[in-house]
């Protein structure tokens, strides 16, 4: 028997992006973002309102990163979606971690988080429908404890990924099986 729950965030699990910035005096800015994907094989999309200090950063720079946060780091990933930059100017140097700017875009790279999306914006879109930040992928960078010969591996990226039912993070490390294989099992 199933049984009505009362979310409607009901997709499990959401990434815990880390998207940054620069502000207009050159600081950095981070926000955590759990409402952003692929969009395409180079491009993202992120499902943020522009109420988001970030959000102005990325219009006025034209850039952005977005970085997967790990479990070394939940706490400072965390305080990153708790308090907002439209209030707290020094957010990024309260948090500890440290920075680099990207030989690519116009926004920093954030060195202790293991994996790194450098983009161009390429618009903003609003309305009833509308999904907030589409971006290209210009370059992807990972640490290289993350790596395993040439390939991420990602159970070295301890990602976590947030849950929306228990509001908690969790781990996502573990392989089950193996993609464009497994199913074909099944086929006849």
């Amino acid at each position: 028997m199933r049984k009505q729950i009362k979310t409607t965030e009901a997709i499990f699990p959401m990434p815990v992006l880390m998207i940054a910035t620069y502000n207009e005096d050159g600081s950095v800015d981070v926000m955590n973002a759990a409402w952003g994907t692929m969009l395409s094989r180079n491009q993202v999309i992120l499902n943020l309102t522009e109420t988001h200090k970030t959000v102005k950063n990325i219009k006025e720079r034209k850039a952005f990163t977005v970085s997967i946060a790990d479990s070394k780091h939940v706490v400072e990933a965390d305080y990153f979606g708790v308090v907002s930059g439209n209030n707290t100017p020094n957010k990024f140097e309260n948090s500890g971690l440290s920075a680099t700017k990207s030989e690519n875009v116009d926004a920093p790279i954030i060195n202790e988080f293991p994996i790194c999306l450098e983009c161009e914006f390429i618009e903003y879109q609003d309305g009833e429908y509308g999904c907030g930040i589409i971006g290209n992928v210009v370059n992807v960078t990972a640490d290289e404890n993350v790596m395993n010969g040439e390939n991420v591996d990602i159970e070295l990226v301890d990602a976590i990924a947030f849950d929306p039912y228990t509001r908690g993070y969790y781990k996502v490390t573990k392989r089950v099986g193996n993609a464009f294989k497994d199913g074909l099992q099944i086929k006849k």
